[in-house]
């Protein structure tokens, strides 16, 4: 009977070896240091010549998860400017509607215009040195904050962008 009981007991911590407290304990927290958001800063200018778009290539290809966002400078009041999140419609009075429009692959941003009516009628306050700010923000992150994209400073706020290092473009 002894050797019985005996066999059970090794038997049992042979099985029940493998059990440890720390099966149960979540992956340790990584830090991912290389991946980062981009802003680029383009001012352009439409006009028949080139179609009423710009296409902006960047620099290197971005990843297929990667999150594009396009931000048109309104305007400035007292000092600061106002960025509206693209696609945005500006309503010109009667039925006339102007769309600023973006599409972009993971090779570059294509920003253009579109209207109800002719564009060569349009007013060059529309047209000459429009400002636009392109934020990269890697698929990491899309999914990991709650943000209101459609607020650039909030933008800015959660992925710790620094305005002052914002590369500036004029073409």
């Amino acid at each position: 009977m002894k050797r019985i009981i005996l066999l059970l007991a090794f038997i049992s911590m042979i099985a029940l070896q493998s059990c440890t407290v720390n099966d149960n304990q979540p992956a340790p927290v990584q830090t991912d240091n290389d991946t980062i958001s981009e802003v680029l800063e383009y001012t352009v200018s439409f006009n028949s010549g080139n179609s009423y778009k710009r296409l902006i290539t960047f620099n290197q290809p971005i990843y297929a998860s990667d999150m594009v966002l396009v931000y048109h400078l309104y305007d400035v009041v007292n000092g600061a400017d106002v960025w509206r999140q693209m696609p945005q419609t500006y309503y010109l009075g009667g039925t006339d509607e102007l769309d600023y429009n973006f599409d972009f692959t993971k090779y570059d941003v294509n920003i253009f215009l579109g209207a109800n009516f002719n564009l060569n009628t349009l007013s060059a306050a529309w047209t000459q040195n429009q400002t636009f700010r392109i934020v990269i923000v890697p698929g990491y992150f899309g999914n990991k904050k709650v943000i209101d994209y459609s607020n650039y400073n909030a933008v800015v706020k959660a992925y710790n962008l620094d305005d002052s290092k914002i590369i500036k473009n004029r073409s």
